[in-house]
């Protein structure tokens, strides 16, 4: 069938859509509520989902799920599937940040210098004495090596920042 044809929906195409909103709107479930703020939802579709995530019971659940799905139905499943993409792609990107950090704070105390080399190379931003001083403490000490995550944190850029897009654009 067309797009642009006038023909009804079958009832399976008709149950396929509704199924798809009721997953988009579970979904919404697992979100935190900062982020559930920042999509474009109707009031009555943002206090079911706030209801759904409270209610404990699998039935009371479900029936709240079903809820969420007659309600999507009902909203622009479209624009809130695309806000909801947006919003998971910050938080892989997040994610990816972090296991590179940690990666570089694990090949740092592993190898030490040669791993130190590697970074100042990639990243020369990075205070080759400050990381030398928390690696030095780092071996005796847990805290340090939290330390260093975090000046590696603050000191190479990350995806959003200013001095990143400039490497990804040169």
């Amino acid at each position: 069938m067309r797009p642009d044809s006038t023909e009804p929906k079958s009832k399976s195409q008709r149950k396929r859509e509704a199924n798809a909103l009721q997953a988009l709107g579970e979904r919404l479930v697992h979100l935190k509520p900062t982020q559930l703020a920042n999509l474009p939802l109707e009031d009555t579709l943002r206090e079911a989902v706030r209801a759904a995530q409270r209610i404990k019971a699998h039935g009371g659940r479900r029936r709240q799920l079903q809820l969420i799905g007659k309600l999507m139905r009902l909203a622009d499943g479209a624009a809130i599937a695309r806000s909801l993409e947006a919003l998971e792609a910050v938080g892989r990107r997040d994610a990816d940040r972090l296991h590179e950090l940690e990666g570089w704070r694990m090949r740092l105390l592993e190898d030490g210098g040669p791993a130190l080399d590697d970074l100042v190379a990639r990243y020369p931003m990075v205070d080759r004495p400050i990381v030398e001083g928390l690696l030095h403490r780092a071996a005796e000490d847990r805290a340090a090596s939290r330390a260093l995550f975090r000046y590696l944190r603050e000191a190479i850029p990350g995806p959003s920042s200013p001095a990143s897009q400039a490497d990804a654009a040169g």
